[in-house]
This record gives C-alpha cells, structure tokens and sequence, in this order.
C-alpha cells in the first residue's frame, strides 16, 4: 500500500504598507512560499508587488483571506486607524486571525490596541523590526515580537521570511521597548562617530582607513559600519517616541536627550566632517 504524504498549505499573509520595508518582505514572503495579499493605497506600487507575486486587494477583502496581517505602515496614528475597534480590519477577520504591528508605536499604544480589541476574537501583538532598509532587502532583518509564546509561535515562521533573527521580547509592548532602545542606542553610535571621525580629520587622519580599524575594535558599531548610508528620515521621530517613553516611565535619561538635539543639527551636514562641530 502507498503511503500519501499530505503537504502542510502554507497559510495566507495579509501585508498593509508596501514601502522601504514593507516591498522587500512582500518578495521574501513570496520567495518563501507564501500566498502573499498586500493592501497599498499608492496604485503606483501595485504593478510591482504583483510582480513579486503578491496580490492586490482592498483592506476587508483581504482580511477576511488571509490568517496572518503585517501592519508596515509609517506613523502611529495610521495604525491607531487601521486597528480601531469600529474599522474595516477588525471587523473583517476571521477567528483567531493575528495581526502583527511592525510599525513604530509608543508600548502603551500597543497595550491600549489589545485592550480595545478584546471584543474582537483576534491577537494583536507588536512585531519590530531593526537594521534597516539594506537589512530588509537581504532578509536578515532583526525582529522582535511581543506577545504570548503561543502567539509567537504561530507568528515566528512568518517573520523569519524575511529575519535571520527573531528574538522574543516578552509581553504586548515590549517589541516596541526593544526596538526604542535600538534606536536610542543607534543615534547615539551615529553622533558619536561624527564626532570622533571629525576630531581625528582635523588632526589629519586617513578617516576611511581609521573607520576600516576602528571596525575592528572596541568601537565598533552598526551606523560605522554603514558609514554614508543613513538618511535619518526617522531620528526625530525615534527620539521623540524614547522622550515620551522616558517620561511616562519616569526614568531620566540625559544622554538621550542630547543625542535628540544633535541629530537635529547633524541631519543637514551628515557625513561631511569638515562642516560638523561648525
């Protein structure tokens, strides 16, 4: 008698934002085997994601397919919209659906989302993701996920299309707090080797050749790494979130404070070390 081996359907992935992140996990997911249903407001972008494979559908329309929502939008109040209690998304999935937020939100927004959610038989967890766009175009993002560990299981083969790290932060929120901690960490490495490399230019160091050693020793970082790379598009915004966190925490955080300051002054004249300290 031959035995049937029945191969286990990989599950629907809904994806809202298909932008600098959200593009390439659309391709990674896709490449992975995954039926990928991407909701886009910029038509401009649809022909692209169709040839990654993914389709194209209004927002009830896909949540009522799909088991799995990625929410890769940019701005808090985007996804405060998307996940109302009275909205299209909520209201249109199926039982037991996950919803997974990659955007970048303040910990108790995530909280507040779960709370008013509880009528609604879904999961909302925070699902952030760190290292960048490059990161995002090669799948090696590095995620964290907030939620129950029953939850993360079911969530972590999806986020792994696209992350060769996946970390478990602990409860709802706590992606959110990891990956601000990130941040902070990040814009205080990228002010830092301003600084540094600026000072040793003065004193006539080969900077490329100093950034290539220092690479190699304690001062390594990330941002030295990608050194001429970083756009800071999000340093204000990544700031502004660690200030509000600080003070709802009631933690001093000084440093973080000047780092705020100085990318404020650094985004117009980053990496040109003659115009910095001017």
């Amino acid at each position: 008698m031959t035995e049937v081996h029945h191969q286990k359907v990989p599950p629907k992935v809904g994806l809202v934002g298909a932008g600098r992140m959200g593009m390439p996990m659309i391709g990674h997911l896709c490449g992975k085997g995954f039926e990928v249903v991407v909701c886009e407001l910029d038509t401009s972008k649809h022909e692209k994601i169709l040839q990654l494979g993914a389709r194209v559908s209004t927002l009830p329309e896909m949540a009522r397919d799909v088991e799995f929502v990625l929410i890769c939008v940019g701005f808090d109040h985007q996804v405060q919209e998307l996940v109302h209690p009275q909205g299209e998304l909520l209201g249109s999935l199926q039982a037991d659906a996950i919803i997974a937020v990659l955007s970048t939100l303040h910990p108790s927004s995530m909280v507040k989302m779960v709370a008013d959610s509880k009528n609604h038989r879904v999961h909302i967890v925070d699902a952030t993701v760190c290292r960048g766009g490059r990161a995002a175009d090669k799948g090696e993002l590095l995620s964290f996920i907030g939620g129950e560990s029953a939850i993360f299981d079911r969530l972590e083969p999806i986020v792994r299309a696209y992350s060769s790290d996946v970390v478990h932060s602990g409860g709802v929120g706590t992606a959110q707090a990891a990956k601000a901690a990130n941040n902070l960490i990040m814009w205080a490495c990228l002010v830092a080797n301003h600084e540094g490399l600026a000072l040793a230019k003065r004193y006539g160091v080969n900077v490329e050749q100093l950034r290539q050693a220092l690479l190699g020793s304690t001062a390594s970082n990330a941002p030295l790494l990608n050194w001429g790379d970083q756009s800071m598009a999000w340093a204000e915004d990544d700031m502004e979130k660690v200030a509000e966190m600080a003070k709802d925490a009631n933690i001093a955080l000084p440093q973080s404070g000047l780092v705020r300051e100085l990318c404020r002054t650094l985004k117009p004249k980053r990496y040109d070390l003659d115009r910095y300290g001017i």
